[in-house]
């Protein structure tokens, strides 16, 4: 059985486990909320966005994790540069023991826009060209091939470096006058690290740089070092309310 783990924010990489669960089955499950080692699973399918050249935390911990006999494969979806992180994961993978079967990657639109917003018509036109790509991850996986990734230059150093400081982030962040205090942010934070403290919501010290509280939020009201940008990026083909959820 397929046990396909995924970790979102804005919803492209939860648009991608919902495809290939539609062509091959399997469960999918929001790695926040999993606490297992997919012992339960024959076969791994981990889809997950790309953070400076490798992991999301959440996804790093999640691959250590998993125990050493079921298949995985990872599937990494990327806006700007992949800097080898297929190749990072794949021997991240091998070092820890685990059976690591395959990486693919395949190029989704950009959602790290705190300082620059693709244009809306380029982002629209790299998800068109997602649909085939995905596609063809789906034929390779229902025929359970081995697809090593090609050896390719990785940012390790620059990697492990952002790494230990995307909870610094959590201090660029404040709120508007729109905030409405509806908790929203609250609620959707994978690391629990937005709270509410006198009426006001307070970001703390353990942010994971995943956005969704910036994307998703209704009222536009979270600003990152105190820019009140406009733009937002919600993936087309899901809906806010499923992202974090299980299927």
């Amino acid at each position: 059985m397929n046990g396909i783990f995924y970790f979102s924010s804005t919803g492209n990489s939860l648009y991608l486990a919902k495809k290939i669960q539609s062509k091959l089955n399997g469960n999918v499950i929001y790695i926040p909320n999993y606490k297992g080692n997919g012992s339960e699973y024959d076969r791994i399918i981990i889809v997950s966005p790309v953070y400076s050249f490798g992991l999301p935390v959440h996804t790093y911990d999640f691959l250590l994790n998993i125990n050493e006999k079921s298949k995985i494969y990872v599937v990494l979806n990327y806006g700007g540069m992949v800097g080898g992180a297929d190749v990072l994961t794949y021997n991240l993978a091998k070092e820890h023991n685990k059976n690591i079967c395959g990486v693919y990657k395949l190029k989704m639109p950009e959602n790290y826009t705190l300082t620059f917003t693709p244009p809306s018509i380029y982002s629209k036109l790299v998800l068109k060209n997602s649909h085939k790509k995905i596609n063809k991850i789906i034929a390779e996986l229902k025929q359970d091939k081995v697809s090593i990734p090609k050896n390719s230059k990785t940012y390790e150093n620059t990697y492990y470096k952002n790494k230990s400081n995307w909870h610094l982030i959590g201090n660029s962040f404040s709120v508007s006058d729109n905030c409405v205090k509806c908790k929203k942010c609250i609620n959707i934070c994978p690391i629990n690290n937005i709270t509410m403290v006198n009426n006001k919501i307070q970001f703390g010290n353990n942010c994971v740089s995943c956005l969704g509280c910036y994307h998703r939020c209704p009222e536009k009201a979270i600003k990152y070092k105190n820019r009140n940008k406009k733009s937002r990026y919600l993936n087309p083909y899901v809906k806010d309310n499923e992202i974090g959820s299980d299927f």
